[in-house]
């Protein structure tokens, strides 16, 4: 369970995964700004897979937030 614990917990991994796979494909622009920018437009005509798609490119920026927190709540 430590190994577990030990991924979770690890920053740097989760900044590596959200700075690559959370924000491809890179051009013309970040592809969680594009969703982020359609969502607080109001989201119209977003489909289920828009939605499954801003959710696979949002964990690894949650998960970031997370490890970040558990990380400086442990100090």
């Amino acid at each position: 369970m430590e190994t577990k614990s030990n991924i979770i917990l690890n920053p740097v991994l989760w900044l590596v995964i959200a700075l690559t796979l959370g924000l491809a494909p890179f051009v013309p622009e970040p592809h969680i700004w594009e969703k982020l920018k359609w969502i607080l437009s109001g989201a119209e005509g977003m489909k289920a897979i828009d939605w499954f798609d801003f959710f696979m490119h949002g964990t690894p920026w949650i998960m970031l937030v997370i490890s970040l927190s558990q990380k400086l709540n442990k100090r």
